[in-house]
C-alpha cells in the first residue's frame, strides 16, 4: 500500500528524473496553451483576493486582510497543478534536471521563454475580460480604488526591495509545488499549496505573473477618473503606473528574484543534498 507522502528524496528524483524532463520535451502549441491557462488561473486568483480584501480591513484589521486575500489567492496554483497548466515561476525548479545532467540548460531557457510568454499572454487576456466586464465599479468603484493601490505600491518600489521580495515569494512558491508533487492525493496537493501561498501573499512578497494582472489592470484603472478619484492618490503619485515603471521598476527584478528563490534556494539546494554525486572516500 502506498504512502500519503514522497519521502524529499523521492520528491526530487521524480522531478529531475520524469517531471522536468517531460515539461522541456512537450511541443511548443501544448507549453502556449497550458502557459496561457497558467497566466488565466493565477489572475483568477488575483481578482478573487482584490474582491475580498478591498473593503475588509475596514472591519478586520490589515493583518487578517492580508491572511485571508492570500488563503484565496491561493486558488491559483490549485488550479495550476491539479487542472494543468505551466506556470513560470514553479517551472524555476525544472534547474534541478538540467544540474542532473537529463536536460541541457538551452533546453530550460527555451522552456521558461515560451512559459513565460504564454503566461504574459494569459494574464493581459484575464485582465481584459475583468476590466471589460466591469467589476472594478463595485461598492462604489472601490473594488477598482483597491487595485489602483495594489498596483501603484508595486510600481514604486526600489529594485532592491523587488528583488529580494521576489526570491521570497518564489522560494515558498516552489516549495509549494514540491509538497504538491510529493503528496499522492488531491486533498494533500491543496493543503501543500495553500499555507506557503498564503504566507507569500500575507507577507508581502513579490510574484512576477501575478504582478502582470495586478499592474496591467492598474494601468488601465489609472484612465478612469472615478477609480482615482475613490483611491485618494493623486496624478504624481501615479506616475510611475505605466509601461516603464512595470517592466523596469517591478517585473525585471522580481522576475530575477523569482529565479533565484526557486531556482537556487529550492531546486540547487536540494538536488546538492539528495541528487548530487557523492565522491567516494578513500
Amino acid at each position: 500500500m502506498a504512502v500519503d507522502c514522497r519521502t524529499p528524496a523521492n520528491t526530487a528524483k521524480k522531478i529531475s528524473e520524469s517531471i522536468c524532463v517531460k515539461k522541456v520535451n512537450s511541443s511548443v502549441s501544448k507549453l502556449l496553451i497550458l502557459g496561457i491557462f497558467a497566466g488565466v488561473f493565477i489572475g483568477f486568483g488575483a481578482q478573487l483576493a482584490t474582491m475580498t480584501g478591498h473593503d475588509m480591513a475596514n472591519y478586520f484589521g490589515a493583518g487578517f486582510t492580508k491572511l485571508i486575500m492570500g488563503m484565496v489567492f491561493s486558488v491559483g496554483l490549485i488550479l495550476v497543478v491539479i487542472a494543468g497548466a505551466e506556470l513560470f515561476t514553479g517551472n524555476n525548479l525544472i534547474i534541478i534536471s538540467a544540474l542532473d545532467k537529463r536536460i541541457s540548460w538551452g533546453k530550460v531557457f527555451k522552456h521558461w521563454l515560451i512559459v513565460f510568454g504564454a503566461n504574459f499572454i494569459g494574464s493581459i487576456l484575464i485582465v481584459y475580460l475583468i476590466y471589460y466586464s466591469g467589476l472594478w465599479k463595485s461598492a462604489d468603484y472601490k473594488v477598482g480604488a483597491f487595485s489602483l493601490k495594489i498596483a501603484n505600491a508595486k510600481v514604486n518600489l526600489s529594485f532592491m526591495e523587488a528583488l529580494i521580495r521576489g526570491i521570497l515569494c518564489n522560494w515558498l512558491v516552489c516549495l509549494a509545488v514540491w509538497m504538491a508533487i510529493a503528496s499522492r492525493y488531491v486533498m494533500g496537493k491543496i493543503l501543500a499549496i495553500v499555507f506557503p501561498v498564503t504566507a507569500f501573499v500575507a507577507m508581502g512578497f513579490e510574484h512576477s505573473i501575478a504582478n502582470i494582472f495586478f499592474i496591467f489592470k492598474g494601468i488601465l484603472l489609472k484612465s478612469q477618473p472615478e477609480v482615482v478619484l475613490a483611491s485618494g492618490l493623486s496624478a504624481e503619485s501615479l506616475s510611475n503606473l505605466n509601461w516603464g515603471g512595470f517592466i523596469f521598476n517591478n517585473l525585471i527584478p522580481v522576475t530575477l528574484g523569482n529565479i533565484i528563490g526557486g531556482g537556487f534556494f529550492v531546486a540547487f539546494l536540494y538536488w546538492v543534498v539528495y541528487l548530487k554525486p557523492q565522491k567516494e572516500s578513500n
